[in-house]
């Protein structure tokens, strides 16, 4: 059997109907960009969370800079942050020209570790960079009393984890901002790139709002105000007049932006799996049970099933593999997809060897890259594949029969 570590032909087929509808809908109205359907996903994810502002954007890396740019990090500052993640999150750090300081993660729920991060804060910090691995809410109590405590804001990386709870409350909810990535193998994924920064307070919306679009018409105007910049917007209560292709107002530039936007065609793809990402989660919760009852008995190290107060979404089952070369042989071998996330801890890329660090450094973090085994969990894995990855991984270690 050839069981893939994710498909998504498999998604696509069961609702090729409602995809197709929408596509074209969207085609035939002709508003690629920023279009009607951009507006609805981002009503639309604002009710499902729960959060007073959901602003779209291009992408979940500019999700996460767009929204430290809009907390206040400059050139010179640090942020805190993890080193088990993917890239993304400490190059929108490093792309501010502010600096990404590493702390360690806890071992068990793979996120950072709040005993850690007091330490690692100095009067350059200027916030925390959590990150909800795998689809595991950080423990954003703790953070955000250490970052209310210090003055320090926090932007919340839940690029991973929509749809996963925490003591009742929504992943990316819990922080000043919260970041999603729609990458198409997210738990709910675009057909191409997309991203999402929401947020409950009304400066940060507008600050992102700007800086996402040139810092041009009215949202740059009310940016520029809040940013202490010349904000005089007389040249927008003319009687310009625009329609649906032409904004006569995006030509007033109140400060320096970026161009940021959600093509209308993915909005509108994305909200019709949005219908669906409870179903989603909950199948793939339904596969790490899977998992957690077959792989109990094996050396594996298991994610824990309900980490206290949350509810993951399960994005990636990573197990802890003390022969990840041999067991990823193996899983080859058989003809199992499987992902090594992440190969280098960030700390240890060769992006980042300015900043000093060395092998040790941060070693929960770094003994996570060397056992990191994440098995096949997507919505549409069949009850049979997991029994064949599970009598595979258990046959490797001796235990059939």
């Amino acid at each position: 059997m050839k069981v893939p570590f994710f498909n998504l032909d498999r998604q696509y087929t069961q609702i090729k109907p409602e995809m197709e509808k929408q596509a074209l809908e969207c085609l035939s109205g002709c508003a690629y960009i920023e279009g009607p359907a951009v507006k609805e996903l981002e009503a639309a994810l604002s009710r499902y969370l729960h959060v007073k502002h959901a602003i779209s954007c291009g992408n979940g890396t500019d999700a996460l800079r767009l929204a430290l740019r809009a907390c206040g990090v400059r050139v010179g500052d640090e942020v805190i942050t993890s080193p088990f993640t993917f890239f993304a999150t400490a190059e929108a750090v490093a792309s501010l020209g502010a600096t990404p300081v590493f702390v360690d993660i806890d071992p068990i729920t793979l996120n950072l570790n709040p005993e850690l991060v007091e330490a690692a804060i100095t009067p350059r910090t200027r916030a925390i960079l959590p990150v909800d691995i795998f689809g595991v809410p950080a423990d954003m109590d703790a953070i955000n009393g250490i970052a209310n405590r210090h003055g320090l804001r926090v932007v919340e990386d839940a690029a991973q984890a929509i749809g996963a709870q925490y003591h009742g409350r929504m992943a990316g909810t819990l922080a000043h901002a919260g970041c999603f990535s729609f990458y198409p193998t997210k738990n709910l994924g675009a057909c191409g790139d997309g991203g999402m920064i929401v947020t409950d307070d009304d400066d940060v919306a507008a600050l992102c709002r700007a800086f996402k679009t040139h810092g041009s018409g009215r949202n740059g105007q009310k940016a520029a105000a809040l940013l202490g910049m010349d904000a005089d917007g007389g040249e927008l209560d003319g009687q310009m007049q625009g329609d649906s292709f032409y904004d006569p107002y995006k030509y007033f530039n109140y400060l320096i932006g970026e161009n940021s936007r959600l093509d209308t065609l993915q909005a509108a793809l994305l909200l019709t799996k949005l219908n669906h990402l409870d179903e989603y989660n909950q199948k793939r919760a339904q596969n790490a049970r899977r998992y957690a009852q077959g792989l109990g008995n094996t050396p594996l190290r298991l994610p824990p099933l309900s980490p206290e107060g949350m509810v993951p979404c399960w994005h990636q089952y990573a197990t802890m593999a003390p022969d990840k070369k041999e067991l990823a042989a193996c899983l080859v071998k058989a003809q199992i997809g499987t992902g090594a996330f992440y190969p280098v801890p960030l700390h240890l890329q060769k992006a980042f060897r300015s900043l000093g660090y060395r092998e040790g450094s941060l070693p929960h973090a770094e003994r996570a890259c060397r056992e990191s085994v994440c098995l096949p969990i997507f919505p549409e894995l069949t009850q049979d594949e997991a029994e064949y990855v599970m009598a595979t991984i258990r046959g490797h270690y001796g235990l059939n029969g």
